[in-house]
């Protein structure tokens, strides 16, 4: 009887362990259309701040190379996907640039444009800005 009651007993912190984890929601990640989707996110994305007169300066002396590859995982980490984020913080990487409300707005009017130009839906782009949305305050008159 003591060896049934241990068994259940066991049985059932195991299952209550597994109904308190959590899975990874990776549906926006999918929605972007993966690690490859995100990509060409990002490669647009460089392309229009390139293009944007109001928004270049502040990547003057940036590494576009490390850049885009920062960039391509914390959209992939934010969006669910598999990836782990290894930058440096928003704060830390945005430090003396001062970027105004105007100039962040723009930013994200260029991602939103590149988004567009690769296809992903209205819906899923706000998703996608919703999750860098907290991100704000770390990046604007720093």
């Amino acid at each position: 009887m003591k060896t049934l009651l241990i068994a259940v007993i066991s049985a059932l912190l195991v299952a209550c362990a597994n109904a308190t984890k959590t899975t990874q929601d990776d549906s926006l990640y999918r929605a972007l259309g993966e690690l490859e989707g995100i990509e060409s996110i990002t490669h647009r994305f460089i392309n229009e701040i390139g293009f944007n007169r109001e928004i270049i300066t502040h990547f003057s002396d940036t590494d576009l190379g490390r850049f885009k590859e920062k960039f391509i995982e914390q959209i992939c980490f934010e969006s669910g996907g598999p990836c782990e984020y290894t930058g440096d913080s928003m704060q830390q990487v945005h430090r003396g640039m001062d970027i105004t409300e105007g100039e962040f707005n723009a930013t994200v009017n260029a991602l939103t444009a590149a988004m567009d130009t690769e296809g992903v839906d209205k819906r899923t782009q706000n998703r996608l800005l919703k999750k860098l949305a907290p991100m704000r305050g770390d990046i604007i008159y720093q």
